[in-house]
Order: C-alpha cells, then sequence, then structure tokens
C-alpha cells in the first residue's frame, strides 16, 4: 500500500497532466499498483502561468472526483499545493491563493533546484511560528543538499519534515540525487515518499519499497514512510 504526498495529476493548471483523461490514465495505473490515497499539488509560482487559485483548483478537483467515480477509481483524493519558495506565504495562505495539504496545518513547498535563497530560513521560521508544519519536497534534488547533505538538518532542526521522491533511488533525476536520498533515509531524516507524478508511467512501487527497506533496514520506518505518516498529516495530527 502507498499514500501518495506529492503529484501533479490536477490536469491543465501547471506542468503536470494536460486533461482529465490523462490524470484518469495515470489514476487507474495507480490504482492497479496499489496506491490508495493521492495528495494533488499542484505547482503555485507567483508571476508565472502555474498560479491557480483555490477556488478554480476546487472546481477541477470535484471534475476529476466525478470522473474517477464514473470510472470506478477508488482511490482517496485530497487537494495541496506545492508553493515555491515565497516571503508571502502566510498572504498566500489568508487570501486563499494556496491550500495546505487538506486544510491542515502541513504545508508543501518547495526551493529553487539550483540555489536554496538566503531568506528561506526567515520564511520558514515565520510559517513554523504561525503554527504551520512545513513540508519541503524532494530535498535529494538541490543543489546545495547534494554538495552538503548536513545542511538540511538546519532545517530540520526548525521543525521543517523531508518529502523525498521515492523515484530518486531509482535514477530518475541522476546519481547525486540518488545518493543524497540514501544518506537522508539512512539518517532518518525523510518523513515521506512520494511519487512527484507528472505524467503517465509505472509507479515501480515494488521496487521501491524493497529499495527503501535495505537502507533503512527497519520494517515499521518503511510503512511510515509510504503509508503512516501521510495518514497523520491528512488528520492533521502531531507527527
Amino acid at each position: 500500500m502507498f499514500k501518495d504526498l506529492h503529484c501533479h495529476l490536477l490536469p491543465g493548471i501547471d506542468d503536470g497532466s494536460k486533461s482529465i483523461e490523462e490524470s484518469i490514465e495515470i489514476l487507474r495505473r495507480a490504482e492497479k499498483e496499489g496506491v490508495t490515497e493521492i495528495v494533488l499539488t499542484p505547482h503555485y509560482i507567483e508571476n508565472t502561468r502555474y498560479n491557480c487559485n483555490n477556488k478554480n483548483k476546487l472546481e477541477l478537483f470535484k471534475k476529476l472526483k466525478k470522473e474517477m467515480s464514473k470510472q470506478d477509481i477508488n482511490i482517496k483524493l485530497y487537494l495541496g499545493n506545492e508553493n515555491y519558495m515565497s516571503m508571502n506565504f502566510i498572504e498566500l495562505l489568508e487570501t486563499n491563493e494556496i491550500m495546505t495539504i487538506n486544510n491542515s496545518r502541513y504545508l508543501l513547498l518547495e526551493f529553487p533546484l539550483n540555489q536554496i535563497y538566503n531568506n528561506s530560513k526567515e520564511c520558514l521560521y515565520e510559517l513554523v511560528t504561525k503554527g504551520y508544519v512545513p513540508i519541503l519536497a524532494h530535498p535529494e534534488r538541490y543543489r546545495d543538499f547534494q554538495k552538503n547533505p548536513e545542511l538540511v538538518e538546519e532545517y530540520t532542526r526548525m521543525g521543517v519534515l523531508l518529502q523525498g521522491n521515492y523515484k530518486s533511488l531509482l535514477g530518475k533525476y541522476g546519481s547525486k540525487a540518488k545518493k543524497t536520498l540514501k544518506i537522508l533515509l539512512k539518517k532518518d531524516l525523510i518523513t515521506f515518499l512520494g511519487s512527484d507524478i507528472h505524467h503517465i508511467e509505472d509507479y515501480q512501487l515494488d521496487k521501491a519499497y524493497k529499495k527503501v527497506k535495505r537502507i533503512v533496514k527497519d520494517e515499521n520506518r518503511v510503512v511510515d514512510i509510504f503509508s503512516n505518516n501521510f495518514d497523520k498529516v491528512i488528520a492533521n495530527k502531531e507527527l
């Protein structure tokens, strides 16, 4: 069983799925491979075309769920965002531009891949002091963390949680991302694994599960990373 905290299947609003038909095909494959619950996390990047607000996201969300019902696809869907680094997170939340995951305290966000902004800690500190829990997407893909994985711990000490892309372990993002995710898993710094799926491809969950188990060597931790920690986010419980 796998519960996916990060994907781009809400159609037509970012660089992910382009249509409801494409989303349905991906969801059908996901169900066959054992995915039971998914958070849809479209990109939100200020001053770009990836800036669909909550009202419009919700309309698309309802259409997709209706089509899933017609197609008899039994995956539970939730709504959120993958929010690009911004000093305006609080304002964007308060004006209904962006969403936390399932209206919880948990906010999925991403840094620029090539350079982490100097003010990132200030921004995250503001979120934490306001009662939000930042979840940093795919830390293994950021160049600064690849060069020095120990930098990640400066963020986790602030209360930031980490969501790795499990396909990094399968080589999708290159050898540096693969190596970095292994390090973070061994250090017990990864709280979730997600697909970050954008278009039609196989989930390869069995292969990923075995790789994670070999790295962490603890069945209970693997289940937490693939499923149980997801449940706590959806229920807005403490992690």
